[in-house]
């Protein structure tokens, strides 16, 4: 099962490069066996290109190193904080995609502007607060930033599988859902909704959210108990 929990994580780190989302070693992907309590992640420092499966580095949820001789990513923090808090989740992606890190770098949130976007995300995609200089200098620097990820879905009691994505104030992206490679598509649409709103923004400056009934029911014919959108089989 570990074994197979590494393929998960290696094969959702591949996918990064391969949909644009990242450049050198700008991210990481990771997949947690929540039954056991151990999740595999990206080694530290190694080039997508010369990974392979048994280089994944398997962590629990205390933070101990399971198994590797490898180092794992310096984010590994921040994933282990957001698999404690939420309870759902099975895999997460950290990119630092162009359009939706330009909009973390801003400190502004991806606004909805469109069915699109509502197929994915109930409601806008949310920016943190800027991490304080204590939260900076001392050395959980990664641990607080999952903090302030779980601060802004606690402030504004946002539920993380109808909003399964945050921009980092001044950094990036991270994204997560109930699998790693669910957690990748919702990456790659991540970046595709803030390309399509910087677009929007500049054709309109001030061009308003979507209607919210119109969000609503996109999102809602795609996700949670009502949805009709695919074949029955695979909902």
């Amino acid at each position: 099962m570990l074994t197979e929990l590494k393929r998960e994580a290696y094969e959702a780190n591949l996918a990064l490069p391969r949909h644009g989302l990242i450049h050198f070693t700008f991210g990481n992907a990771s997949a947690l066996d929540r039954d056991r309590g151990i999740f595999a992640i990206k080694p530290s420092g190694v080039p997508f290109e010369k990974l392979r499966p048994v280089d994944m580095v398997l962590i629990d949820l205390s933070g101990k190193k399971v198994e590797s001789k490898l180092g794992p990513s310096s984010d590994t923090p921040t994933h282990r904080r957001l698999y404690l808090e939420f309870k759902q989740i099975g895999g997460i992606v950290h990119t630092h995609s162009c359009h939706a890190t330009a909009f973390a770098q801003a400190g502004r949130a991806i606004p909805n502007l469109g069915t699109t976007h509502a197929d994915y995300f109930a409601g806008e995609i949310p920016i943190t607060r800027k991490l304080t200089r204590a939260e900076i200098s001392g050395d959980t620097y990664e641990w607080e930033t999952g903090n302030v990820i779980v601060e802004r879905f606690q402030k504004n009691s946002l539920a993380p599988l109808d909003v399964a994505g945050v921009l980092v104030n001044r950094h990036a992206p991270f994204t997560w859902h109930t699998s790693v490679a669910q957690a990748v598509e919702i990456a790659v649409a991540v970046e595709y909704l803030a390309h399509m709103a910087f677009l929007s923004l500049q054709l309109e400056p001030h061009l308003k959210p979507i209607e919210s009934a119109l969000s609503a029911k996109h999102f809602t014919r795609k996700h949670g108990p009502t949805a009709y959108y695919g074949q029955a089989s695979r909902r």
